[in-house]
Parts: C-alpha cells; structure tokens; sequence
C-alpha cells in the first residue's frame, strides 16, 4: 500500500520561531548562566533551539528499496530556564534608608503616584516615573529602602542593590530630620553597601541630597552638615513645599549629559568549552538488574524512531548495532531476556 505523502513528497507542518522583542542592553541568562548581552539595536541571538523534524518515507528510498515503509518522529527540542535582566531600568535612582522621603520626592518631579506612608519599607517594588523638565524627558526610579547589611541579603535585600545597577545617576536622598552626626552616618551606611555589593558603583555619577529642609530647626545647621560631607556637594530641597527641585532637577541633567558606561557584567569573556572525545552511549545497570543506556545521539534517536513500523523499527536495531551497543552490553554481562532501557522504552535482550 503506498501512501499519499509518498506520492506527493509531503512533509510534516514546521513550527514557526518564536521572535521576543527585548530592549537594548538586556542580559539574557541561560540555566543560571549568563549566555549573552543584547549589545546593539537590531541584535538577534538564537537561544533555545528547535529539534530537527522527521522523515517522511520518501527520505529513505533507495534503488533497492523503492517503495519504504518507513519515518521518522520528530526530534525533542532543547530546554532551558531563561531569565531576562534588562540594562537599565531607570536613568536616574532614589537611594537612600528607609522614610528618607524617596516616594514622595519621586511624586513630586515625575508623574508617579507611589504609596506614601511613615512607616518603613512601605516601598517594596522600585516606582517608576517620568520627569519632563528643560524639554527632556528622563526616568527615575524610587528604590527601596537599603539598610545595613543589605549587601549580605538583610532587609529587602540583594535584588533591590540589583535594581540600583540598572541606573545611571544615583541620588541619595537623606533625611536631615535628625541630628547632625545621623545625617553623615545615614549616608555613609547607604554608600558603604553599595561599594561592598559591587565596585559598579564607584563609577557611578551620584547626587547628595538633604530632604525635608523645610523644617526650621534644620536650616540653622546647615554649615555644620556640610562640614560633615567637606567637598562633596549638597543640595538642599523639601519635598514637601518643592524648594530647591529646580537646583535637583538642573544637577540631574548635568549628571546625565556627562554619564559614561558603567556596567560590571562582563559578558563579552565566556568560559572556554573544552572539547572531549566520549563515547556516544553509556551503560549503568540498577538495583533492579536493568540495563540503562544513556547518552545524547542514542536518545535522539530512540525518540525520533517509530516503534509501529517494521522497516523503522529494523533500521534502528541497525543503528544501535553499527555504534557498538550490542558488544558494550555483553561486556556488561547482559542475558537473553534481560531488560535493556533507553529514554522511556524498555526492550528485550535478543541475540
């Protein structure tokens, strides 16, 4: 009986690929690994392949053999755990502890409606806003609250100095609502976790900003603050009543027009893959006296093989014995009769 498909030379349907679109910059981690980075607009980076399609019984006529009656099943494509990180998030961040007043100042420049509260780590997600100032438009982020020890996962921890990777200009935001030795100490505890999280951030343009300076008892100590910070520059501002937003606002747009690359994945230098010569199967037997045949070519072909056709089934008997699997089997002390198990097919031992 000869089929239509070996008349017409048909072919089964192919699976289409799958196109993600990903921003520029995005870090594609593979397994755990990090398997790439999408350095240029326009980058296309095969990551998961496909497997092979079978053969339909035309593929196997020969002049011997004219009319086969024989095919092959498709081939299992390959998995993977893919994870996505993009390059940045945000151009600029809001650092600083916990009730510094990030989300509110972040309401006030952006278009951001972030929950506001007094108590700590009421910010559990970065909050994303857009500013428009000066007909430029840039994104900030309000950054949870980092603590001491952040940088060995207390508090929220490793993902939120993550997320602070992933921006250009940091502006540490300080709650000037205690006394002056707090202050300094307040922002040297913020910027201690971040250099012992990454030497990133050592490169990274930042902004010194003292919050809520709208309280009278602070702007009185104002000279012995900056004492504490010497050279570094303040810039004063209540996010309450907006003083001082414009002079932030200006810093941030300097900032940004000056930024260079500072990013500490170095994705270009991947592990070196040393090449070993293995055999193509190997054989283990369990507690059950089973014999385990394990390997990637003998798997792929056990999967791709129709077990429900005779021609199929006799041509991978064929296989199995050109490669060596009958000789490797006695060594192993097989029997006749014994189970021999390959992917999720058992067989039979047969001379």
């Amino acid at each position: 009986m000869v089929q239509g498909g070996f008349l017409n030379k048909k072919t089964g349907k192919s699976g289409h690929d799958i196109n993600i679109k990903l921003p520029f910059g995005t870090i594609i981690f593979k397994n755990n690994k990090i398997f790439t980075e999408l350095k240029k607009i326009g980058d296309k980076v095969l990551i998961v392949k496909g497997g092979r399609g079978g053969r339909g019984n035309y593929s196997f006529k020969t002049k011997n053999n004219t009319v086969p009656r024989i095919s092959e099943n498709g081939q299992r494509g390959e998995f993977a755990i893919i994870d996505l990180e993009p390059h940045f998030i945000a151009d600029v961040g809001l650092i600083g502890l916990p009730n510094a007043g990030k989300s509110t100042l972040l309401a006030k420049i952006s278009n951001a409606n972030p929950k506001i509260a007094e108590y700590p780590f009421t910010t559990l997600v970065p909050n994303l806003g857009t500013v428009d100032y000066m007909n430029k438009r840039f994104i900030v982020a309000d950054i949870p609250g980092i603590i001491k020890d952040a940088h060995i996962g207390k508090g929220l921890g490793f993902d939120f100095l993550r997320y602070i990777k992933r921006t250009k200009v940091l502006v540490y935001v300080i709650d000037s609502n205690c006394s002056i030795s707090d202050i300094y100490n307040n922002y040297m505890i913020v910027n201690n976790e971040l250099k012992k999280y990454s030497d990133c951030f050592e490169k990274k343009k930042k902004i010194i900003v003292l919050n809520k300076i709208d309280l009278y008892s602070i702007k009185k100590r104002i000279k012995l603050i900056k004492k504490y910070f010497r050279y570094e520059k303040i810039i004063k501002i209540s996010s309450i009543n907006g003083y001082g937003i414009n002079n932030l606002l200006n810093e941030i747009l300097k900032k940004l027009n000056k930024y260079t690359e500072c990013f500490d994945y170095n994705v270009s230098n991947f592990d070196v893959k040393e090449y070993i010569y293995e055999q193509e199967f190997n054989v283990d037997i369990d507690k059950n006296g089973i014999f385990i045949v394990t390997g990637q070519k003998i798997e792929t072909i056990t999967e791709m093989t129709n077990f429900n056709e005779h021609e199929s089934l006799k041509r991978y008997q064929n296989i199995l014995k050109k490669i060596g699997l009958d000789l490797e089997l006695k060594k192993k002390g097989i029997k006749i009769g014994d189970t021999v198990k390959i992917c999720n097919y058992e067989f039979i031992f047969e001379e």
